[in-house]
């Protein structure tokens, strides 16, 4: 195996740079480095790694236009989401900077004595991270696993590691000490199972695909290993005849199309109530076309390319017989280009079911409730959804009845630091994010003091 590999530009097809690929014994010495940082900064006061934690923040911030432009670079993320995603990081770092001091155990009541708990680090975790959004990813991981007292040894995907690159170097710029957050560029078969075998590391974070969290989550079962798994999904935006169905049609491309439906959370089933789905396609058409594709570098434009080759032929092999509706415009020429495309399915299509995980979203009819639920549901996927509906009590009852981790009403919404982020069914494992998110850092040690 090469001991680097190129990191290409998706929008121009061309070559960015050279990156390292860590051998075993590289990640084995990354990991050593860890364990040692670790124990320094574990045994700091809370209000020390608090401290440290802004600091990081603070030079995150100063660095968000780098950042932004190193993601449109490497990603082929528009410019206007890769300056959110970067300041994102530092409201992230900022956040879990409060739970150092909160990390407090409970004192339980006990006859002869007193018992109290104490939220210990794991030690070393490891955070496998995918290539559609490498940032923000990363520090829903690293974060609260750096404010719990754990070393972090973080593995980018080698399409998009970039970023994570500048983050390890911008931790040592804002004073983490050295080891503590190490970037490990590589392959996932070397790298991402060497976190999996290796007895140091304590808990495994993996966001990607389906197939390989599985083989994670099975390699960290042989090691009695915890992990956090963020997955795949195939994700209803379902509309309903009461709901405000312009509203509803205007902001369904970026439910579906942001970051060119690379997105696990993309709403790519349209599921609408019969007797307005007509009426509905006549409003999503306009603002399907109006959906501006092309160079992630200027300002305005809502989606970039594709992030490989490889990646577009895949989307393109689920437009095999599909009956399009109707579709948006994109580049010709270099670069991995892929129109916005509106597909009308029926319920068995392989459209309806798989993750395409590209721009291309399909559009079903359901007949009452009791059938939107149905069709939400008839998936191996259970991560996100919207539902569209002027009516409460439908909203609060198609809600409880939609297996899916993350939900929105009237909104296309799915991620927020201080809200829980998760999947059910095939879509993880685990909860991210959240006011406790640092506490999913740690192990719960119980200790009973005989008063008698």
């Amino acid at each position: 195996m090469s001991a680097t590999f190129t990191v290409i530009n998706p929008a121009t097809a061309l070559p960015i740079r050279e990156i390292a690929r860590a051998s075993v014994d590289e990640t084995d010495a990354a990991i050593s480095r860890a364990v040692v940082a670790q124990r320094v900064w574990a045994s700091l006061p809370p209000v020390a790694r608090a401290d440290a934690l802004r600091s990081f923040a603070r030079v995150v911030q100063a660095h968000v236009e780098e950042l932004a432009q190193l993601e449109v670079q490497n990603s082929g993320h528009p410019i206007g989401s890769a300056r959110w995603e970067a300041s994102h990081v530092a409201q992230v770092l900022n956040f879990y900077a409060g739970a150092p001091e909160r990390l407090s155990g409970q004192q339980i009541p006990v006859a002869g004595g007193l018992d109290v708990t104490f939220h210990e680090p794991y030690g070393v975790v490891g955070i496998i991270v995918p290539w559609n959004f490498p940032m923000t990813i990363a520090s829903w991981g690293f974060a609260p696993a750096l404010a719990a007292g754990n070393a972090v040894v973080l593995k980018p995907a080698e399409l998009t590691p970039l970023t994570a690159v500048r983050l390890g170097e911008l931790a040592l710029a804002a004073g983490l000490p050295e080891g503590l957050f190490s970037v490990v560029t590589g392959s996932g078969s070397v790298v991402g199972q060497r976190f999996v075998s290796h007895p140091d590391v304590r808990k495994v974070v993996f966001t990607g695909s389906t197939s390989v969290g599985t083989d994670v989550a099975a390699g960290c079962a042989r090691e009695l290993k915890p992990v956090t798994l963020e997955l795949g999904g195939k994700s209803a935006n379902i509309v309903f005849a009461d709901a405000d169905l312009e509203k509803a049609a205007a902001s369904a491309p970026g439910a579906v199309f942001d970051n060119a439906g690379q997105d696990c959370c993309a709403r790519s089933r349209i599921l609408v109530e019969r007797s307005v789905r007509d009426r509905f396609l006549e409003l999503l058409e306009p603002a399907v076309r109006a959906w501006r594709v092309g160079d992630p570098a200027v300002e305005g434009t809502d989606m970039g390319p594709l992030i490989s080759a490889s990646h577009r032929s895949t989307v393109e092999g689920f437009l095999d017989g599909a009956n399009v509706a109707f579709r948006g415009s994109a580049p010709s020429g270099d670069g991995f280009w892929f129109p916005p495309t509106v597909v009308l399915a029926d319920r068995g299509d392989r459209l309806a079911r798989e993750e395409v995980f590209g721009p291309v979203v399909a559009v079903l009819p359901f007949d009452d409730e009791a059938d939107a639920i149905r069709l939400a549901n008839d998936t191996i996927y259970g991560l996100a959804g919207s539902i569209w509906t002027e009516n409460l009590g439908r909203a609060v009852r198609v809600s409880r009845g939609v297996k899916s981790g993350v939900l929105s009403v009237n909104s296309h919404s799915s991620v927020r630091y201080w809200t829980p982020f998760g999947g059910m069914k095939a879509s993880g494992l685990g909860r991210e994010l959240g006011p406790d998110a640092a506490e999913h850092f740690t192990e719960t040690k119980n200790v009973f003091f005989a008063t008698d």
